[in-house]
């Protein structure tokens, strides 16, 4: 099921498009207007326009989203990206270059790769920051390892208490970004957000510590 739209989006919290109509009911007038219309009204800055145009594309954008994200939550982010992107840089479409569905493909598709980006660069992150709390020694054979781990928990308690409780359940009870969502009940860019701030935070006192 694809994402309803969001009022983050302009015109769609204006004019709820709704369900889509049965087979054989009498569909809206946006609905029914040919693609050139809709680029047209679109370009001109019409916002009852751009909740069409979502209507029309989004189960698509969402569904390339889910197949090369491979998670349902941020393709719900990056099918909100897109649309905000289709209203943004609406000046930049030239239907010499193709149809509007086209190009809405293609703000799809870079949107993705922005998002395959920045799961890299969190994942680079955590396994730096994950490189300065492994610092436990099962085998015992580093003497320091327990003022190292006693360093950590008290760089921790110095980070906010929302970026604190993010890393503690990442690192302490092993949660994937979504979970830290749900059982917060955090959206899950904010659950990033935090992340990525105490991460950064938390490396840098550490590094700092060690040169000490």
């Amino acid at each position: 099921m694809s994402p309803r739209p969001s009022a983050d989006v302009p015109g769609t919290g204006v004019c709820d498009p709704g369900p889509r109509p049965a087979a054989g009911s009498r569909a809206p007038v946006e609905e029914s207007a040919a693609d050139e219309d809709l680029a047209r009204r679109l370009v001109a800055g019409d916002e009852t326009c751009l909740a069409a145009v979502y209507r029309r594309w989004s189960a698509l954008v969402h569904t390339l989203a889910v197949r090369s994200l491979g998670d349902p939550k941020e393709a719900e982010d990056v099918t909100q990206q897109v649309f905000l992107g289709v209203w943004r840089g609406r000046g930049g479409f030239r239907p010499e270059r193709g149809p509007l569905g086209a190009w809405i493909v293609g703000i799809t598709r870079r949107k993705i790769a922005d998002a395959l980006a920045a799961r890299t660069r969190r994942s680079a992150l955590v396994a730096a920051a994950g490189a300065l709390l492994t610092l436990a020694d099962p085998a015992g054979q580093r003497p320091e390892a327990a003022l190292d781990r006693v360093l950590v928990r008290h760089e921790l308690a110095k980070l906010p208490p929302a970026q604190r409780r993010v890393l503690h359940l990442a690192f302490y009870e092993d949660l994937t970004q979504t979970q830290i969502a749900t059982r917060t009940g955090w959206p899950l860019g904010t659950v990033k957000s935090h992340a990525r701030r105490g991460l950064h935070q938390l490396r840098r006192c550490l590094q700092q510590d060690r040169y000490a």
